[in-house]
């Protein structure tokens, strides 16, 4: 996911999709929580990926928010910090069921009693669950992790406009839904809690037939719902106009869903404490935590300058306002294999050799903000196994690079035609790359730029707002060589969630995840109007990572994410990958409670409380 797309995290300012562990100090900060006041969040930039339409909605921002307060599915979390918040629990299935026919269908039972939100203000059926995964194989909507759900039967006749139903989707009555796949797929369940999936209310969403249309007129089947949704028209689409509470440059106000019944929920999944939660944008970072730590705002969507954090954690009656957890999330340098000088496997190892990633780390904040990263996946998602935790194949002494071996490599590519351990030629200078403008994206530039010119690569950097970048970067008419301060957050606990960056079917006109293009054929190419330098040959991993994700034994699994990981590291070289990322948040002395949603890798906003007597207005 961005961190995240799951959800993508750029640098450590913006995570599209991803999760993390336990808060500071525990699981909840100090205090009572009770019902009541407004929980205030703001924002450089919510940086939404589809404008809120959880069809096609890719970053940790908007999960976090969907997950815990608008969107429920038919799987989801406990939402709590560490590996207890990546356990599947029921949400809108009455259990989690036993698969049949070797993984291949899944059938499962709706709790009664969960309604719509106004102006909807019915019970949702498994048809309204239905409905929500033919968005998703609509491609006008732009569903930007839809390849989840390509293998269930019937996906492609429906998206190609060939059937009016999706054959493997059956919906015998009101309270089951039965899902049938073409192949084995033992992690269907984890899917299942990803937010594109969760009920939509056809006599709305059908008013929206292009991307990002609906997120304006959600309807909730959570515990909160847009301001706004009470007043809003739905006789017919002539009638629905955007909600007052949402908008994408300025804010998102929520209040209670009087339809929300406690008695379907869990409070280890959703407590609900705060009356309303203000998410609103504030473009200067610096600002929004002077803000917080005057009792102005209680939480932020973005992630502290560092030196405000070392300031807090230096004052020992503030300290306790610092909440981390470990995001499960790489942040990275994306190379794109089409595009020189990175279409050469020789310049990709050197930029990997010479890279300061001690540096990057402490631009990015330093250690608080997350560990130097080796390999593609966070150790984390492996369970620290001990085959993977001391890979490094591009170790370095301090992890600050090394000129002379990033500068062995370099001789042997095309770009150094006369061997003298630096890309001579004229691709190899300003080339375009693109960053975010956050406070630690632009701290990054430098370090990333002083690296790579030991080895003659010189850089054109254009930094841009979060979700701008994002856009940039995930498109593939742009075909950006480098993308700097980038990063991925795992979409659900398994390592897979990593690996569909690189593989094929991930590469997309607009939301384009696969950045490196690996996986690219020359056939696909031509689709996209995209030009594969002559004598390049793209490496694939498809097969080998539909091998694994076919694998429904835990430690075999495991060992083949890990030999794949390893494969990319070696011998494709998509990334420089430098941190494995935690998230840092900064809460005001009204919040009583807090905890971390590890699923989403966000403030996990159904189990937070404020005082409203310690808020400052």
């Amino acid at each position: 996911m961005v961190l995240g797309l799951g959800v993508l995290i750029a640098g450590a300012g913006i995570t599209l999709a991803g999760c993390g562990s336990s808060s500071s100090g525990g699981g909840s900060s100090s205090g009572s929580g009770t019902r009541g006041g407004t929980y205030r969040v703001e924002a450089t930039d919510f940086g939404f990926s589809n404008n809120f339409d959880p069809t096609g909605e890719y970053t940790t921002a908007s999960w976090g928010i969907y997950r815990g307060l608008l969107v429920r599915t038919l799987v989801g979390y406990r939402m709590t910090g560490g590996v207890a918040g990546n356990q599947l629990m029921p949400d809108l299935a009455a259990n989690l069921p036993t698969p049949t026919d070797n993984n291949q269908t899944w059938t499962f039972t709706l709790k009664s009693g969960v309604r719509f939100a106004p102006p909807v203000n019915r019970a949702i059926t498994s048809r309204d669950i239905a409905y929500a995964f033919e968005r998703i194989a609509t491609p006008s909507l732009a569903a930007q992790y839809g390849f989840y759900y390509g293998n269930i039967l019937g996906w492609d006749a429906y998206a190609s406009g060939k059937a009016k139903t999706i054959a493997g989707i059956t919906t015998p009555n009101d309270h089951t839904i039965t899902f049938r796949l073409t192949s084995p797929t033992p992690d269907f369940l984890y899917r299942l809690s990803l937010p594109a999936t969760g009920p939509i209310p056809k006599e709305v969403a059908k008013c929206f037939p292009n991307a990002g249309g609906y997120g304006r007129d959600l309807i909730s089947s959570g515990p909160y719902m847009i301001l706004g949704s009470a007043q809003l028209k739905i006789t017919s689409c002539a009638t629905v106009r955007p909600l007052s509470g949402f908008d994408p440059s300025t804010k998102l106000l929520l209040v209670r869903n009087p339809n929300y019944s406690p008695s379907t929920d869990t409070a280890s999944m959703r407590t609900a404490l705060p009356n309303a939660f203000s998410f609103v944008i504030n473009t200067n970072q610096t600002d929004i935590f002077n803000r917080i730590r005057a009792g102005l705002v209680d939480d932020s969507m973005s992630a502290p300058p560092a030196s405000i954090v070392a300031s807090i954690a230096a004052n020992a009656s503030q300290k306790h306002l610092i909440r981390t957890g470990a995001a499960d999330a790489t942040s990275y340098i994306s190379m794109n294999l089409t595009q020189a000088p990175f279409d050469d496997i020789y310049v990709r190892k050197a930029v990997n050799l010479i890279m300061d990633k001690t540096g990057l780390q402490q631009a990015a904040g330093g250690p608080l903000f997350g560990a130097i990263a080796t390999h593609i996946v966070p150790n984390t998602m492996y369970n620290n196994d001990s085959s993977i935790t001391g890979y490094d194949p591009y170790a370095t002494p301090n992890s600050a690079g090394n000129l002379a071996a990033a500068a062995a490599q370099m001789k042997l590519s095309k770009y150094d035609p006369t061997h003298n351990g630096t890309c001579e030629v004229a691709a190899c200078k300003n080339v375009f790359s693109v960053t975010g403008n956050t406070t630690q994206d632009i701290n990054e530039v430098p370090v990333i730029q002083s690296a790579l010119a030991k080895i003659g690569i010189t850089l054109n950097v254009r930094e841009l707002p979060p979700s701008a970048m994002i856009a940039t970067v995930s498109s593939v008419a742009k075909n950006v060589p480098l993308a700097l301060s980038q990063g991925w957050s795992k979409d659900y606990a398994d390592p897979s969630t990593f690996m569909t960056l690189f593989e094929s079917s991930s590469i997309s006109p607009t939301g384009n995840i696969n950045t490196s293009l690996v996986g690219l054929t020359p056939s696909l190419a031509s689709q996209l109007q995209i030009s594969i330098p002559k004598g390049v040959s793209i490496a694939s991993i498809d097969a080998r990572a539909q091998a694994c994700s076919a694998t429904a034994a835990a430690g075999v699994r495991q060992a083949c994410w890990i030999a794949l990981d390893k494969n990319l590291m070696e011998n494709v070289v998509p990334w420089v990958p430098y941190v494995s990322g935690n998230n840092v948040h900064l809460v005001s002395s009204a919040v009583t409670v807090w905890d971390y949603d590890q699923a989403s890798a966000t403030t996990a906003y159904s189990h937070v409380a404020v005082n409203p007597s310690k808020q400052a207005s």
